[in-house]
C-alpha cells in the first residue's frame, strides 16, 4: 500500500512568480547583498507595515538583534520579553550581553500581559534596575495589545520593539502589524507566510536609525576607499536574489493570509464541537494571520498534545506542541520571571496543526479526521 503524502506544518508556498523573480535578479547581474531588488523589497515591506523605512537582513533574528542594539540595549541591562515565544526572541538579547526578564502572557491573547509589564517596570524603577527595552511578540500571527503596551513603555521611557516575525499581514485596530514601537521586525524563514528561504526585515520611522542598521548589517564599513570600521558590525544583509523572491511572495500577501485564515476557520468549524478542545483566543482588537492554527486540549481529556502529535505523525502529518516557555528552557533557566503559569498551561495543552497557505481541503480533512479520532477516543 502506498503511504499517504507527507503533510507539513507550514511549508513554503511558491510558483512561477518566484521563478521569474529569480531569473530577473540573476540576469540583472546583482547577486550580492545589495541591489535594486533589496531596495524595492525594503520599500514595499515598510509600506505594508505602515512604516517609513526598512532594512533587509538575512534572518528575523538578525533584524531583532539590530533593533535591540539601536534601541540602546547594552551588556548588563535587562530586556523584558514574554516567556511564551520562540527562543530567537530571547537569544537576540543574549547576543548583546543583556539579561532577558520573562513575563507571563495574557490568557485572552497569549501575548505579553500589559498589567504584568506595568508591575515589572514599576518594580524596576523602584529598585534602580536598568530596563533597556521591552519586546512584545505577535504570537502565532496575533498582534499584542500595542496601545496598552505603548502607554506603559512611554510612562517609563523604555523603548518598545515588536517581534512581528509571524504576523506580516495581520492588523491591530485597523493598523498593520509592526506599525507600533520604536522598531518592529519580520521573518521570512521558510515556514513563514512569505519567505525568502531565509531572511528578515527591520522597520521603523527614523531614517538615520535604519541607515545605521543597514551599515551595521554590512560590517559597519565607513564610506571611502579604505576598509575602515569604527563600529562592530555584522554580516547580516539580505541578497538581491532572495529579495526578489520576497517581492514575488509579497505580491500575494493578502491571498496568503486569507488562505491561512480560511484554514483556521475550517478547523474551528470541524473541530469546535469536540468537548474539551479549544483554540487560541482571538483578540477583539485585531485580525490575526493565523500563521499557525493552535488547538488547546482541556486537562480532563484523556489525550494530550503528545498523543495528538504522535497520532498525526503516524499518519505522516507534521504537527508540534506549542512553544516551550523561555523560563523553562535549559539555556535560560534561572532568568528572572514574573508569572508564568498561563504560558506553562498553554505549553502543556497546545498543539500546532498544519496551517500552510498551500494546504489542500483534502489534506486538511486528513488532519481533522486524525484529531477527531484521538480526542474522541
Amino acid at each position: 500500500m502506498t503511504a499517504s503524502p507527507r503533510i507539513y506544518l507550514s511549508p513554503p508556498d511558491s510558483g512561477q512568480a518566484e521563478v521569474d523573480a529569480v531569473v530577473r535578479a540573476v540576469t540583472s547581474g546583482w547577486l550580492a547583498p545589495l541591489g535594486p531588488e533589496v531596495d524595492a523589497f525594503e520599500a514595499e515591506v515598510a509600506a505594508v507595515a505602515g512604516r517609513a523605512y526598512a532594512a533587509a537582513t538575512n534572518s528575523g533574528t538578525a533584524a531583532l538583534q539590530l533593533a535591540l542594539r539601536l534601541a540602546g540595549v547594552v551588556a548588563g541591562s535587562e530586556v523584558v520579553i514574554p516567556t511564551l515565544t520562540f527562543v530567537a526572541t530571547a537569544n537576540a538579547a543574549h547576543y548583546l550581553g543583556a539579561r532577558p526578564v520573562f513575563l507571563d502572557v495574557d490568557p485572552e491573547t497569549w501575548t505579553l500581559d500589559p498589567e504584568l509589564l506595568a508591575e515589572e517596570l514599576d518594580d524596576a524603577a523602584r529598585h534602580g534596575r536598568s530596563t533597556s527595552a521591552v519586546v512584545a511578540v505577535d504570537l502565532y500571527g496575533q498582534c499584542a495589545d500595542y496601545d496598552r503596551l505603548t502607554e506603559v513603555c512611554r510612562r517609563h521611557d523604555v523603548p518598545l520593539v515588536l517581534d512581528s516575525a509571524e504576523a506580516l499581514g495581520a492588523t491591530y485596530r485597523d493598523r498593520p502589524a509592526g506599525s507600533a514601537g520604536l522598531f518592529a521586525i519580520f521573518s521570512f524563514n521558510g515556514n513563514k507566510i512569505i519567505t525568502t528561504s531565509g531572511g528578515g526585515m527591520l522597520v521603523g520611522d527614523d531614517e538615520d536609525a535604519i541607515a545605521q542598521a543597514r551599515s551595521l548589517a554590512a560590517q559597519a564599513r565607513e564610506p571611502g576607499l579604505q576598509y575602515e570600521h569604527r563600529s562592530l558590525g555584522y554580516n547580516y544583509r539580505l541578497s538581491n536574489v532572495l529579495a526578489a523572491i520576497g517581492r514575488a511572495q509579497l505580491g500575494s500577501l493578502t491571498e496568503r493570509v486569507d488562505r491561512r485564515r480560511a484554514v483556521n476557520a475550517t478547523y474551528r468549524a470541524r473541530l469546535g464541537d469536540l468537548p474539551g478542545l479549544h483554540f487560541q483566543p482571538v483578540a477583539a482588537y485585531g485580525r490575526p494571520t493565523h500563521w499557525l492554527s493552535v488547538i488547546s486540549l482541556s486537562k480532563e481529556l484523556e489525550a494530550g498534545p503528545l498523543e495528538v502529535v504522535g497520532a498525526l505523525g503516524k499518519a505522516n502529518i507534521e504537527a508540534r506542541p506549542g512553544w516551550m516557555p523561555m523560563h523553562l528552557q535549559p539555556t535560560h533557566l534561572g532568568s528572572r520571571t514574573r508569572g508564568g503559569k498561563v504560558a506553562e498551561d498553554v505549553f502543556a495543552r497546545s498543539v500546532c496543526l498544519p496551517s500552510g497557505s498551500s494546504l489542500t481541503p483534502a489534506d486538511q480533512e486528513r488532519v481533522i479526521d486524525v484529531v477527531r479520532e484521538v480526542v474522541k477516543g
